[in-house]
């Protein structure tokens, strides 16, 4: 039984959860149990994201934080060993430590795979540990097998970004574009499919860029993929993130087309409705194309929602130009959406552009930007009332005999279930509406119609 504790707080992106979960693995065999608190805690990790505004300053008052428990420790007569990892470990590195001199070892994403290692270096008294390098061999090649820990799973398949667009700094923090072989995906989701998987979700920065050796050599698109995996028996649901619209081809929207698995949802980020401010941002499209992409999946998957990102305030943005956002909003029809004021990334070639837009303006046109996502969201929501929808079951739900799952297009749904559903896809009539998810009640019918 281990007597070694490690509590991980992470920030941000889906990626990032998905991290930590694999740092949790690399740990386990050293003897790290899992902790529910930084209280006692024998190792800390700070799985931090940098994409979110003011990211490094929120990470340096959970050091601040920590100071306390990590005095108690050291007055218990205990060592905590605290460490920062992610995105803004690689863009701060050294001066991490500068600032908060209890951090112990500084890792970017691409070495948490040596983390065992660098706190075995840390309690032999070799002073602070900084790996923000970006190693030559594929930390993937040194992560233990994935194991499922309930029904929807994630599988990291691609990571970096090629694409440079002028506001990210994941280029810089997760470096360049990396595929993971056909065969060690396919492995890996057969594997989460076999301790319980029945949802898996492929993650990257630019995760429909994936192109990559297939298991009997010659190169895979992503579209091929997708149908390999969605063969995979006991799998039932696949979905994918983060897409970029260039990266969208014929093969991609044929996949939509042809594997019942993948569900009919897809997040497909924009960023902003006018041309100039695109061009600006390097995204590579027009509006136009966009569209054009979106008709072409709906086309082959008509059923398809969309969800996407926004941001608002990028430099030299005007009235008329986020007016175009707007536009964009309503042709789509986004049913969910994440969407953010621009905030300067330094290093990012947007931080440095003239036309910054006054804070007072952004927060302006994100609340109406907000407000007309917000009511696309409520009417798609609505409309689901008196409709039957499979939902997976993931967790037991705040009341007695009550149990939460997802529908297709992620809405968060509770029912009256048996234990016996949890983990499983079964058929909810939607009767009622809340605020950040939907009620039902299990259709009986509708399960008896569908194993017909």
């Amino acid at each position: 039984m281990s007597d070694k504790t490690v509590f991980i707080k992470t920030y941000g992106c889906q990626m990032n959860v998905y991290d930590t979960a694999r740092m949790k693995d690399v740990l386990a065999p050293f003897g790290y149990a899992a902790a529910e608190s930084p209280a006692g805690a024998d190792l800390v990790v700070l799985n931090t994201c940098h994409i979110r505004e003011k990211a490094a300053e929120k990470v340096f008052s959970d050091l601040g934080r920590l100071r306390a428990h990590h005095h108690a420790k050291a007055e218990a007569g205990g060592r905590m060993v605290v460490a920062v990892a992610g995105c803004v470990a690689q863009a701060e590195g050294e001066a991490l430590r500068a600032r908060a001199p209890i951090v112990d070892i500084v890792l970017g994403p691409q070495t948490y795979h040596r983390l065992p290692e660098m706190v075995a270096r840390v309690l032999r008294g070799a002073g602070a540990v900084f790996d923000t390098e970006f190693p030559a061999e594929p930390k993937f090649d040194h992560l233990p097998p994935p194991g499922a820990e309930g029904p929807s799973a994630f599988l990291a398949i691609q990571e970096g970004c090629d694409r440079f667009c002028t506001y990210c700094v994941v280029p810089y923090t997760r470096g360049a574009e990396y595929a993971r072989p056909a065969a060690e995906v396919i492995a890996d989701a057969r594997r989460l499919v076999e301790t319980g998987a029945r949802e898996i979700t492929l993650l990257g920065q630019n995760v429909n860029a994936w192109t990559a050796e297939g298991p009997h050599g010659g190169a895979w698109s992503f579209g091929r993929l997708l149908r390999e995996l969605a063969e995979i028996p006991g799998l039932e649901r696949l979905r994918y993130t983060t897409s970029h619209p260039q990266s969208v081809d014929a093969d991609l929207v044929a996949a939509h087309r042809d594997a019942p698995a993948l569900v009919p949802f897809l997040h497909l980020p924009v960023q902003a409705g006018a041309d100039r401010v695109l061009k600006a941002m390097n995204r590579g499209h027009t509006a136009a194309d966009y569209l054009r992409t979106v008709d072409a999946l709906k086309a082959a998957r008509p059923d398809l929602m969309l969800s996407s990102d926004f941001i608002v305030g990028f430099p030299g943005e005007t009235e008329a130009e986020f007016a175009e956002t707007l536009k964009i909003i309503d042709a789509v029809g986004f049913i969910q959406a994440f969407s953010f004021k621009y905030s300067p990334r330094p290093g990012t070639p947007a931080a440095a552009m003239p036309g910054q837009v006054a804070d007072a303006v952004k927060v302006e046109r994100l609340a109406r930007l907000q407000e007309r996502l917000a009511e696309i969201q409520t009417a798609f929501n609505r409309s689901c009332v008196g409709r039957t929808l499979p939902v997976l079951f993931e967790r037991a739900g705040r009341h007695a005999g009550q149990l939460v799952g997802r529908s297709p297009a992620m809405q968060a749904v509770h029912a009256e279930a048996p234990a016996a559903a949890m983990g499983a896809i079964r058929p909810v009539r939607i009767v009622g509406v809340g605020p950040n998810s939907l009620a039902g009640v299990l259709d009986d019918l509708g399960e008896r119609d569908a194993a017909e």
